[in-house]
């Protein structure tokens, strides 16, 4: 890692996969890439809600244990981006910082495979609401440290736009790749169906939302104007899956443990996933509506 500007090498990666979000399902990530998809040497990306927070630190600590041995035969590694359902005080380059297995500050760039990936976290949880109100703290235990509280609420969970890490970055790399957890405001997903209530709820959300996407604007429009070479955007947060071209960037909507294996190819979203979405399309074709 080079301290100033946050830069991960992973030189015996020979693949990369990027992953939607988990929210905490760590285990079953780990079984479908090493076992159910056979993958090795293969360096996993989730991009963000990986579940981090809502349990006590030794909990991911023991998560790591049963799983290092099957990262270490595969020769895989993960590599945790910040979501609105992760604690960010997990996101510090310290906290975990395992061989195999980093969650990864903001603005931090993977160098992998001939790509250079910038990744940034953070988004708004609509349902922010209610998770303030089960936000009371925690009791803390003799010696504990109160930053890695279990909670299901984080105030600094939004996006950040800091143009000073990202000229720092312009001076020693070139981004083909950004991994994030929400998107710009012209991808997908722009309806606010099925959201009304919270924002009736919170007054303040639509306008919180519509600068959690500006902030990914402005990103890639800092990219573009300093001639960033960028092919692909990966993004989860939405829980869907869409994927398009736009003005030459192939953007990616990752839904829930859905993966998208970098350079597979421009149609490649994870084939098992959309036989599923198929033969779910095929069964809701059938049934009638009286």
């Amino acid at each position: 890692m080079n301290n100033k500007t946050n830069i991960y090498e992973f030189t015996d990666a020979k693949h990369v996969v990027v992953a939607g979000d988990i929210h905490g399902d760590f285990e079953a990530l780990v079984y479908k890439c090493c076992v159910q998809y056979c993958m090795t040497d293969t360096l996993i990306i989730v991009a963000g809600d990986c579940g981090f927070g809502f349990q006590r630190p030794v909990y991911y600590e023991d998560i790591y244990k049963k799983v290092r041995n099957r990262l270490s035969k595969a020769n895989n590694w993960f590599v945790f981006v910040r979501g609105n359902h992760d604690n960010p005080a997990y996101f510090d380059g310290q906290q975990v910082k395992y061989k195999r297995w980093k969650a990864v500050p903001d603005y931090s760039v993977l160098k992998v495979c001939g790509h250079t990936i910038l990744c940034v976290g953070g988004a708004i949880s609509v349902d922010r609401s209610w998770r303030k109100l089960e936000y009371l703290g925690r009791t803390v235990v003799e010696g504990e440290d109160e930053r890695f509280l279990p909670e299901v609420y984080w105030p600094d969970e939004k996006p950040v736009y800091d143009e000073a890490k990202l000229a720092a970055i312009n001076e020693v790399c070139a981004i083909d790749v950004v991994v994030t957890h929400t998107a710009p405001s012209f991808c997908e997903l722009k309806s606010k169906r099925g959201i009304e209530n919270w924002i009736y709820k919170d007054e303040d959300l639509e306008d919180d939302i519509k600068a959690e996407r500006k902030v990914m604007d402005n990103i890639q429009a800092y990219l573009y104007a300093h001639s960033h070479p960028v092919d692909y955007w990966f993004y989860g947060h939405f829980h869907q899956s869409w994927h398009d071209e736009i003005d030459g960037i192939k953007y990616n909507m990752l839904d829930v443990k859905q993966v998208h294996q970098l350079d597979y190819g421009d149609d490649y979203i994870d084939t098992e996933y959309e036989k599923r979405m198929a033969r779910l399309a095929e069964l809701a074709s059938k049934i009638r509506v009286f």
